[in-house]
């Protein structure tokens, strides 16, 4: 991200504020979120999130396809980011392409493991069809910790998608055939109970945090981006910046961000709760 011009007494306070950043935050505050979903009404699911001044907008197509060689038993999911040059001028012309294919490698790797998501409920014909989710992740706006904004759009677009019941009809010949539901209301969800959040913590000075604003991100030298999913467990770790950690401190960040990721997994988890049993209030977000 572009160099943010901070004065010396801006940087002494991020680095030595004690347990009080400027914006009145503690260090393992988050900002305010705002949720909305099932905005886009041709995806079989959607969110749009925004965690202070980042705005990520989610779509998800589910589309049958052959599952890969190696799982012939599992679909799968696919990520796709796209950074809107609107979000900031960086992203201008190519400029978004690195971040969005680290966020994509990362997402992939923090979905393998098994106890995040049950792939095997996308299988719909051993061996030869599947269902593949189709991910689409845009970003509208960066204000910074753009990992667990994305993070929290993405699960909150998987709780809400739907997947058309699939029935195999009578068989032709060898080839069974494959008969989809007509009845848009038929359809299944996946349990994203143990999706994956992603909680970035950053260090500055001799302590470290969460939800960091862009400019505590222009103080911190490193950090780690870890996965967690909503039994604690640690799915991914990423290391960030170029500066390097003790691994007293790796392992103590680690600790902390399992407890948060706990907590946030459980609060975003009741809010779309709370969404589906309104869900009959008219939206108003800006795709309707």
């Amino acid at each position: 991200m572009a160099e943010i011009l901070l004065s010396e007494a801006e940087k002494a306070f991020i680095h030595h504020g004690d347990d009080l950043r400027c914006d009145g935050r503690t260090r393992l505050d988050y900002r305010p979120i705002i949720l909305e979903t099932g905005l886009v009404s041709n995806a079989s699911g959607s969110s749009r999130l925004r965690l202070a001044n980042s705005d990520v907008l989610v779509g998800v197509k589910v589309e049958l396809a052959s599952p890969l060689s190696e799982k012939p038993l599992e679909g799968r999911l696919e990520f796709f980011v796209d950074c809107s040059a609107n979000a900031t001028p960086e992203f201008e012309g190519r400029g978004g392409e690195d971040l969005a294919n680290e966020i994509c490698r990362f997402l992939q790797m923090s979905y393998m493991s098994g106890d995040t998501i049950n792939l095997s409920e996308l299988s719909v014909l051993a061996g030869q069809q599947c269902w593949v989710l189709y991910v689409d992740i845009l970003i509208l706006e960066c204000g910074g910790n753009l990992y667990d904004t994305v993070s929290l759009a993405v699960k909150s677009a998987l709780y809400t998608t739907q997947i058309p019941s699939i029935k195999v009809a009578t068989m032709d010949g060898d080839q069974p055939e494959l008969e989809l539901s007509e009845d848009p209301y038929d359809t299944k969800r996946l349990n994203t109970q143990n999706v994956p959040c992603l909680v970035t913590l950053m260090k500055i000075g001799n302590h470290y945090l969460v939800d960091p604003t862009p400019e505590e991100e222009c103080c911190s030298s490193s950090g780690v981006v870890v996965a967690v999913s909503g039994s604690k467990k640690i799915t991914a770790v990423r290391k960030i910046g170029s500066g390097s950690l003790h691994p007293e401190s790796l392992v103590s960040m680690l600790k902390t961000a399992s407890e948060v990721g706990a907590v946030v997994n459980k609060i975003l988890m009741k809010k779309l709760l709370e969404e589906e049993t309104a869900g009959k209030t008219q939206k108003v977000g800006f795709m309707r």
